[in-house]
């Protein structure tokens, strides 16, 4: 009886304890730190808590979903909450962003400059490069992941890469890269040469040519994009290479890249994968197959660099450096990065340059294909600024096309080729709006939420370039369009992607008209590193009649 007894005193004991600590941490959610407030009234009062699926909080709420089942979830909370929301899972507080007002607390926070933890699943692929790598923290423990040593290690590694690469990508030098862009767009519409009117796949054929522009023969200066930017590098190609024996070498570049980004996914929806040691012996099937052709390929770029780069340096004395890859290694022999450092930034570079520009390029040319009076506008609009023979095509004629800009715009905001950016609170953090977030939360900043929030933009869901019109825009929060992040961590060369794109939207206009093929209610979106959709986006190109 007196063994019963006492059993029992201790099972209250334990229940009481864990009532107790409930209050300070979401016990069933694995002991996540609840997220408190500065004035200690409840959470709710300032932002929304969201129920999860079971009754361990939100860690499975994704769990065995496919990549468009995820993304409409996200989606329903959204328009569920109408504000910014707070989840809990594995040990984990998250802090979901859909509003302008809590986007500029937390981007322009010092305390949340270092990425999320969900950049930690593209360390295989990229790892700690410009993109992924962190600000300054100490590193920490918490039950469901490990933030490991690299975050102390590479404390400065963010801060001079940033420093050492901005020069690279400053806007004084974007004149001297307009030939190149101009060069890559006319062997775009080059392949069509002869028809007067085809149907291409722009989910094919797009992502093919942000990857030449990157590595293809150009002459001269090449850049090579990063987030919407592009990568500078003397000689002979984006890189300093050509691509012309390396072109099936490129296309399996990219289906390789493909498979890192669906490891990705996997590990964003398995909450048990987020675990280093459990993904590797239960979830990591064939990625060291793709990893491998995606670093072979991008080292291999940077060897035949190197050769290219000595056999120049003679003639380029006393020339000052603007190459993003040609400065990597000239700084390698002044000490101020090793191999693996190059191989991080090529790494990075590479998968930004093609990819995310391959997608606002394909949002652009479709969003044109279904407006054709927007797209007419843009067309009088060029041919009133620019030269049939595009000799006046350069970097001041190109900034009188404002209505084209705002077409770039427009399509960027309702389809952010970034949707969603990730931070993480290193030390207990308190915002403005009288959160406190514990250490070793996650802050979500959804984008693609943001950018359709009824709060700063009327009929969301409809293409109207008119809303980037200076008398139109002039009250907006600034934070209420960010397809380029914002902070201290924005794009280092937005500039440099908003010129590519315009110099290829010029030429394409310039040669045919653009008819639709497919209708955007069809569309299935999914969770990935960059905005994706199940559909093949095509389009018509008709010849235009001189």
């Amino acid at each position: 009886m007196s063994l019963c007894l006492l059993l029992l005193v201790a099972v209250v004991s334990l229940f009481f304890w864990l009532y107790q600590v409930n209050k300070d941490y979401y016990v069933l959610s694995f002991f996540a730190p609840r997220v408190r407030t500065k004035d200690g009234r409840p959470v709710e009062s300032i932002v929304p808590v969201g129920k999860g699926k079971t009754i361990f909080g939100n860690c499975f709420d994704l769990l065995m979903l496919v990549p468009a089942e995820s993304f409409e979830i996200v989606r329903q909370r959204s328009r569920k909450f109408q504000s910014s929301y707070i989840l809990y899972k594995f040990s984990t507080a998250i802090f979901n962003i859909i509003d302008a007002e809590n986007a500029e607390l937390v981007l322009n926070d010092q305390n949340l400059i270092t990425k999320g933890v969900t950049y930690s699943f593209l360390h295989p692929a990229l790892q700690t490069g410009l993109l992924t790598s962190t600000g300054k923290q100490k590193s920490y423990i918490d039950l469901h992941v490990i933030i490991k040593y690299y975050n102390f290690v590479t404390g400065k590694k963010w801060h001079s890469r940033r420093k050492m690469l901005t020069p690279t990508f400053h806007f004084n030098i974007l004149g001297q890269f307009e030939e190149i862009f101009k060069t890559e767009s006319l062997k775009f519409v080059k392949q069509f040469e002869g028809q007067s009117d085809i149907n291409i796949s722009l989910s094919e054929l797009i992502p093919r040519f942000t990857l030449n522009s990157i590595c293809g023969k150009l002459g001269l200066k090449t850049i090579l994009q990063y987030n919407y930017t592009v990568l500078l590098c003397s000689t002979e190609t984006a890189m300093g290479v050509k691509l012309d024996d390396m072109a099936e070498k490129g296309d399996r570049y990219r289906q390789n890249f493909a498979m890192v980004e669906q490891t990705f996914i996997k590990r964003i929806n398995n909450p048990f994968f987020w675990n280093d040691t459990i993904y590797k012996y239960f979830g990591d099937n064939n990625d060291a197959l793709a990893l491998k052709a995606v670093h072979d390929f991008s080292s291999e770029i940077i060897a035949k660099r190197r050769i290219l780069l000595k056999d120049e340096q003679q003639q380029r004395k006393n020339k000052q450096r603007f190459a993003m890859l040609d400065t990597l290694i000239m700084a390698e022999k002044d000490g101020l990065i090793d191999h693996q450092g190059i191989c991080e930034e090529v790494d990075t570079l590479m998968f930004g340059g093609f990819d995310t520009t391959s997608m606002a390029i394909t949002f652009g040319l479709m969003n044109m294909s279904l407006h054709a009076d927007k797209q007419e506008l843009c067309y009088q609009e060029i041919n009133d600024c620019i030269d049939d023979d595009l000799s006046n095509l350069n970097i001041n004629q190109i900034a009188k096309l404002q209505y084209l800009d705002c077409v770039i715009r427009e399509t960027l905001r309702m389809f952010p080729s970034a949707p969603v950016i990730g931070r993480n609170a290193s030390k207990e953090t308190q915002l403005a709006n009288g959160l406190i977030l514990p250490a070793g939360s996650q802050v979500v900043v959804h984008v693609f939420d943001i950018h359709r929030n009824t709060k700063y933009w009327d009929a969301p869901n409809e293409f109207q370039p008119e809303r980037f019109l200076p008398e139109n825009s002039k009250d907006r929060h600034i934070y209420s369009y960010i397809p380029f992040s914002a902070g201290q961590r924005n794009c280092i060369g937005q500039k440099y992607g908003m010129l590519e794109m315009k110099t290829f939207f010029i030429i394409v206009l310039k040669q045919f008209k653009i008819l639709p093929l497919v209708d955007p209610k069809d569309f299935v979106f999914n969770t990935g590193i960059t905005l994706r959709t199940n559909n093949n986006i095509k389009v018509k190109l008709v010849k235009r009649k001189l």
